[in-house]
């Protein structure tokens, strides 16, 4: 894969937040970056927590920042975490994702010792429910 300089940009900073991740139990710190609507670049970490369901994964992180900042909508988005296999999304954040992105939005999921997967979220969350189901 040859990455865009917005995929640089975006690869650099969930790399730098990465390296801010609190994560204390699981020792796996995922850094994410949002490429907004507004021409921003958004990121967030995993942020753990010792009773383990209040903890954050990175890609929420970002899309708080995202919001925080005045963005409205993923135009691309960035994981990074540790290894050879690439770090996808899990299943609740493809969906919070899903919240904030058409379906044809590129995720590119990395683990920083191997190659990059990119995928669209269609692909990622075949078949989903969005806002546009309740009249949104």
């Amino acid at each position: 894969m040859s990455l865009t300089n917005t995929d640089k940009a975006l690869f650099d900073a969930a790399e730098a937040v990465r390296a801010k991740a609190y994560a204390p139990y699981s020792g796996f710190h995922v850094g994410a970056a949002i490429l907004a609507d507004d021409g921003k670049i958004y990121a967030g970490c995993n942020v753990e927590n010792a009773a383990y369901p209040v903890g954050n994964c990175a890609e929420p992180s970002a899309i708080a920042a995202m919001l925080a900042g005045g963005g409205k909508r993923i135009r691309r988005i960035y994981v990074t975490g540790p290894g050879t296999t690439p770090v996808t999304p899990c299943g609740g954040c493809r969906q919070r994702i899903r919240e904030f992105a058409d379906l044809d939005v590129e995720v590119i999921s990395h683990g920083v010792d191997g190659t990059p997967l990119v995928m669209t979220l269609g692909e990622l969350l075949p078949h989903s429910f969005g806002p546009e189901f309740l009249g949104k």
